[in-house]
Parts: structure tokens; C-alpha cells; sequence
């Protein structure tokens, strides 16, 4: 008689919790997905630059997207306050976005295992198993619960429950302007490249992403940019993420809540800092949307029965553009760990001490790059390491890249 498949439940039905999922079912286990929110994700349409290794990890579970994965750039620029080019790096690298990469994801999972409107409440680790409580009274017992419910995992809060993100200083203004709207100047400098723009204290960046519906047709593509700008926690952000009515958001504000005063502000202060290339692009985004920035490092990422993958449990600043490629990771990690070891605990324990490690490093990595944005230092070496940061050179071979892993 064969032997029963071992069950898993994935919290969080995200890429990293989709992924989890893939690679725990063609390792054989039976596994079951249970997303909080009721309708299905979208990302905004929010860019995401590859990797070599993000696109091995979509290999390894039978999804090869070639080259309608995005749009491939090969070079580097960055431009001056006037709008020259200072500076050119290449750097051959496929733009897509992540309304794409999720929807691979989710067409390959087999629908009836994926559950919507299912908020979890509680993990209960028994002896052979584990148990999750949903929101609407339900329960689901399984050999194995993956928390990939990302930063304000519930996974977490309850195992690790002193871990919290911290607010890094500074935010991003985010944006996607359709091809078509560029003006000649913004389409011929920025379109091509992934651009960089240096103002003191503050890094704006683009690259053209597919547009709706994946359209990769020129002409019909996308250019996504971010601008990263400080902003006190106390003063600064807490009016950033006021919206009209005079209410204040926690952690994040959705787009189009984003009082019209603070917009305007943005598209002003992008007159005074911005390449005019940069400036054009600015000013006909029609909804920007507003990311306050955050790390967060959990001390472990396994607890008997239930293990932490993806922004469950770290959450790296966008600089390293590694945060789809570190999930991944986690999955693999937790696959193969659970393919060596027959018990799984023992397994969870073996998957901890890699990936803490891993998501340490990337962390750490996050807050070098993006020590460009910080205002106070606290010795002479932070001083110097953020004004390397500050040089085109540095930020153009550096940003989202994960050359640091390979070292």
C-alpha cells in the first residue's frame, strides 16, 4: 500500500508562499495554500529586476518563461542634475514586473489547493503535527506550516513576537508611466537603460517594465522608476501617510489616499533635484504611491513544526532588488533540508542554520547600499561608506545586483 503524502500548509499566498508551495508539492508533499485577503493579489504592476538565480529557482519548478520573462536591458546610466550622462556601467539584465512573475506562480499551482479569504489567527504545535485556526472558526492539521505571510506576518508575531520592522529614515516614491507618455528626451535617455539619478541625499532610479497584461510590444511597455527621499519617522512620515480626511496610516498608505498636498510637494521637489529627463517622468505619473522603508531580522526562522520563509522573516531595503530571489531561496532550502532529513524537526533545524545566515547577509548588504540616504553617522567609517554610495560608479555595479552572494 503506498504511503501516504506528508501534508504541508502554506500561509500566505504570495510569490514566496507560491513557490514554497511548488516545491514542496513536486517533492512530494501534499500541500494547500490559505491567503488572508478574499480577492486575487496584484502587485501594482511594481517592477522587479532578475537574477541568475531567481530564474534557476523558476527552473526547478518546471517554469521556463524565456524571453517574454520582461524587457532586457543591457547597460547602466546615470545622468547629472542637468540631465548629462556621468556615468555607464553594463550590465545585461531582464526587467519584469510582478504581476507577471505571480501570475506564473499561481497558473502553475493547482487551483483547488489554493484558498482565499482565510485569515490565520494561531499555530498549535503538537506532537506528530501542527495545527492552523483560521478567522472563521476552521482548522487544518498538517506535518508541516510554512509562514510566508510576509512583514506583518502572523506566523511571526506569534512565535517571535518582540521581532518588529524598523523604519530605515527614509521612503520611496514609486511609479509606473506607460511608454507612450514619455516625453522624446525621457524615452530616448532613460527608456533603454536602467538610470540612475544622484541627488545629495537622495537616489532616484528607473527601468521599463512590460505593460498591461504583460505587453512587451514596443511602444505598449511600462517605465517604472523609484525615488528614494529621507523623511523624519516623527514629523515627515507621519504627515506623508495622512491621508485628506486628516487620518493617519500605519506602516503604509494606499495610493490613491495619498493627500494631493504630498504629491505636489514630490512633483515640485523633483524640479529642484532631478535630471529634466527624470523630472518629465514625475510629472505625468498619474497615481504615485508611497513606500516608507523598513528592515527587519528575525533571530530564527524554524520552530519545530512551522518554519518562516520570505518578508516573514527578513525583510531587506529594495537596494539589493534580491527580496523575490531571497524568498525563493528560503524555499529551496526548506525542500532540500526536508528531502535530507526524515524527521522534521530535525529538518527545520538544518534549513535555520543556512538561511539565517543568508537572510543576515542580505540585510546587511540592504543597509550599505542605502546608507547613501542617511543624514547622521555615528563613526568615520559609516561617514565613508556612505559617501562611497554616493559616487555613480559604485551605485550603478552594486544596486540590485547579488554579486555579493557569489563572493
Amino acid at each position: 500500500m503506498p504511503t501516504q503524502a506528508p501534508r504541508a500548509i502554506v500561509v500566505g499566498g504570495s510569490m514566496g508562499g507560491l513557490f514554497a508551495a511548488l516545491s514542496l508539492l513536486r517533492a512530494g508533499w501534499d500541500v494547500h495554500v490559505y491567503e488572508r485577503v478574499s480577492v486575487e493579489l496584484s502587485g501594482r504592476g511594481a517592477g522587479i529586476v532578475t537574477h541568475p538565480e531567481l530564474v534557476s529557482a523558476l527552473a526547478l519548478v518546471g517554469l521556463h518563461p524565456g524571453e517574454d520573462l520582461g524587457v532586457f536591458m543591457d547597460e547602466r546610466r546615470t545622468l547629472d542634475r542637468s540631465g548629462n550622462l556621468i556615468g555607464r556601467y553594463h550590465c545585461p539584465q531582464t526587467a519584469t514586473s510582478w504581476n507577471r512573475l505571480f501570475q506564473m506562480l499561481r497558473d502553475a499551482f493547482p487551483a483547488g489547493r489554493y484558498h482565499l479569504g482565510k485569515e490565520l489567527v494561531g499555530c498549535e504545535i503538537r506532537t506528530d503535527s501542527a495545527l492552523a485556526r483560521f478567522s472563521d472558526g476552521s482548522t487544518v492539521e498538517a506535518e508541516l506550516i510554512v509562514g510566508a505571510d510576509g512583514i506583518r506576518s502572523t506566523v511571526r508575531q506569534q512565535f517571535l513576537p518582540d521581532v518588529k520592522s524598523v523604519y530605515a529614515g527614509y521612503v520611496a516614491w514609486r511609479g509606473l508611466v506607460d511608454e507612450g507618455a514619455l516625453t522624446p528626451a525621457a524615452h530616448r535617455d532613460l527608456f533603454p537603460y536602467f538610470a540612475f539619478c544622484l541627488p545629495p541625499g537622495e537616489q532616484m532610479l528607473g527601468y521599463p517594465v512590460a505593460g498591461p497584461n504583460d505587453d512587451l510590444r514596443p511602444g505598449h511597455r511600462r517605465y517604472n522608476f523609484v525615488w528614494y527621499r529621507p523623511a523624519d519617522e516623527e514629523t515627515e512620515l507621519k504627515r506623508l501617510l495622512t491621508d485628506e480626511s486628516g487620518h493617519t496610516h500605519t506602516g503604509s498608505i494606499p495610493p490613491p489616499l495619498i493627500s494631493r498636498n504630498s504629491v505636489e510637494e514630490m512633483r515640485s521637489h523633483s524640479d529642484e533635484v532631478l535630471a529634466p529627463q527624470f523630472r518629465d517622468l514625475v510629472r505625468v505619473t498619474e497615481q504615485p504611491f508611497l513606500q516608507p522603508i523598513y528592515d527587519l531580522e528575525s533571530p530564527r526562522m524554524a520552530f519545530s513544526r512551522v518554519a518562516l520563509v520570505g518578508d516573514a522573516a527578513f525583510v531587506a531595503r529594495p537596494h539589493v532588488g534580491g527580496g523575490v530571489a531571497k524568498a525563493f531561496g528560503d524555499a529551496r532550502a526548506l525542500t532540500a533540508a526536508l528531502e535530507a532529513e526524515q524527521d522534521v524537526s530535525s529538518a527545520l533545524e538544518r534549513f535555520e542554520a543556512e538561511r539565517v545566515a543568508m537572510g543576515r547577509r542580505i540585510v546587511d548588504q540592504a543597509r550599505r547600499l542605502g546608507s547613501y540616504m542617511r543624514t547622521r553617522f555615528d563613526t568615520a567609517e559609516e561617514r565613508a561608506l556612505a559617501e562611497r554610495h554616493q559616487t555613480p560608479a559604485a551605485v550603478m555595479s552594486e544596486t540590485a545586483l547579488l554579486n555579493f552572494l557569489r563572493d
